[in-house]
């Protein structure tokens, strides 16, 4: 990984930015986690949806990668941060 060799200096902006960017990826992953939680609840009480929900949880995972993935490449974009 290649990281800036000088140090870096953010505007007030830039720092606002990168701070709304966290807080859209945490309600992101906390949205997923609230519908994971209740896809098990759901298949807890009512058995007969125990298929439906398992293929909802499946399709959480890749949702939360996207989420901290795009975060990831806004923080290395801001911060000059490369990837080899």
């Amino acid at each position: 990984m290649g990281l800036p060799s000088q140090p870096v200096t953010l505007s007030v902006q830039q720092i606002d930015e990168i701070n709304q960017k966290l807080s859209t990826m945490r309600h992101d992953v906390n949205n997923i986690l609230s519908l994971v939680l209740a896809a098990i609840e759901v298949a807890r009480y009512k058995p007969q949806t125990t298929d439906r929900m398992i293929a909802t949880l499946a399709e959480q995972p890749p949702k939360i990668g996207q989420a901290v993935g795009r975060f990831s490449d806004d923080f290395e974009k801001l911060f000059g941060i490369t990837r080899d």
